[in-house]
C-alpha cells in the first residue's frame, strides 16, 4: 500500500499538459498525498485556466503560493494594469468561471511554514525568520481577501522601499512585502533589494549576493523551498531548495517528493 507523500513543484507557469502528465508521474493522489505549488500558476503557458482549474479541483490536497505572475493576473482582472505582450491569462479573464477561479486565486498563500520546511515563491530577507515571513505574508493575504483589495493592487508596483524596516506602515510595508516574498533575487548582507538583474546567481550586482548566500540569515536553520529563478534552475544544496525549471521557457516541470531527509525529484518536460 502506497504511503502518504508530500511534494513541492515549481512554477507551472499555465502549462497545464505537463502538470496534468508530472501528476500522473508521480502517482499522485488527492486522498493520500499533498502538494505545494511554489507560485506562479498562471502565465507565459498555453492553458492558464486549466491550470487553476485543475488545482481548485484537487481541494486541500493542492496548497497554491502565489508568485508574481498571480498577482499580475489579479492585478489585471480588477483593471488595475493592462496586458503585457507576452502575457496568456486571457483564457482566465475570459472564462465562465472567472469570479469563482479569481476568488479561489486571492486565498491562497504567500508564505508557508509546514513540515520542517519554510515555502515561499521568490525570496525572504536576511533579517526575517521563519515565523516572521509567514507573519508577514499574513498581512497581505488578509487585504487580498479583503475589502480592500482594488486599493492594494493599485499600489502594489514599484521596487521602493529596498530596505526593510520593521516600521514600514501601509501601502510600503504591504509593497516590500509583496516584493520580497514574489520578486527578490538579489540582496545585499544588510538586506537591501535589488530588482533589475534577472540571470543566473553568478550575476550579481557589485556589493550583492544571491538572497540565499546572505551571511547570518535567520532562516538558515530551516529548509526554505521556492522557484521563480527559472536561470537558476534546479538547486537541492542542504536547507536550500529551487525549483523553477523554466517549464514555460522550454525548460521542464520538476516535482521534489519531500520526506525530510529523503529527496527524490520527477521532471515532466514541456
Amino acid at each position: 500500500m502506497n504511503t502518504m507523500a508530500l511534494y513541492f513543484i515549481g512554477d507551472v507557469q499555465g502549462c497545464d499538459a505537463p502538470l496534468a502528465r508530472l501528476l500522473q508521474k508521480i502517482d499522485f493522489s488527492p486522498s493520500r498525498d499533498t502538494v505545494y505549488l511554489l507560485g506562479d500558476l498562471v502565465n507565459r503557458g498555453p492553458d492558464s485556466v486549466g491550470v487553476l482549474r485543475r488545482l481548485q479541483g484537487l481541494g486541500d490536497a493542492a496548497r497554491c503560493l502565489l508568485g508574481n505572475h498571480d498577482m499580475h493576473l489579479l492585478a489585471l482582472a480588477h483593471g488595475i494594469r493592462k496586458p503585457h505582450r507576452g502575457d496568456t491569462v486571457r483564457s482566465v479573464l475570459d472564462a465562465p468561471d472567472r469570479v469563482a477561479l479569481l476568488d479561489w486565486l486571492r486565498h491562497q498563500r504567500l508564505a508557508v511554514f509546514e513540515h520542517g520546511c519554510l515555502m515561499v515563491h521568490a525570496a525572504v530577507l536576511p533579517s526575517w525568520t521563519a515565523t516572521q515571513t509567514v507573519a508577514l505574508a499574513a498581512e497581505v493575504e488578509a487585504v487580498l481577501r479583503g475589502p480592500a483589495l482594488v486599493d492594494f493592487l493599485r499600489n502594489m508596483y514599484g521596487d521602493e522601499p529596498l530596505l526593510w524596516s520593521d516600521a514600514l506602515q501601509g501601502a510600503a510595508r504591504l509593497r516590500a512585502i509583496v516584493n520580497v516574498l514574489t520578486r527578490l533575487r538579489f540582496c545585499t548582507p544588510e538586506g537591501r533589494m535589488e530588482f533589475d538583474v534577472k540571470s543566473g546567481p553568478d550575476t550579481a550586482p557589485e556589493g550583492f549576493v544571491p538572497w540565499y548566500e546572505a551571511p547570518g540569515r535567520r532562516t538558515a536553520d530551516v529548509t526554505v523551498a521556492f522557484g521563480h529563478w527559472s536561470t537558476l534552475g534546479y538547486m537541492n544544496r542542504g536547507n536550500v531548495i529551487a525549483l523553477d525549471t523554466g517549464c514555460a521557457w522550454g525548460g521542464c516541470l520538476s516535482a521534489l517528493r519531500f520526506d525530510g531527509g529523503a529527496r527524490t525529484l520527477f521532471q515532466e518536460i514541456c
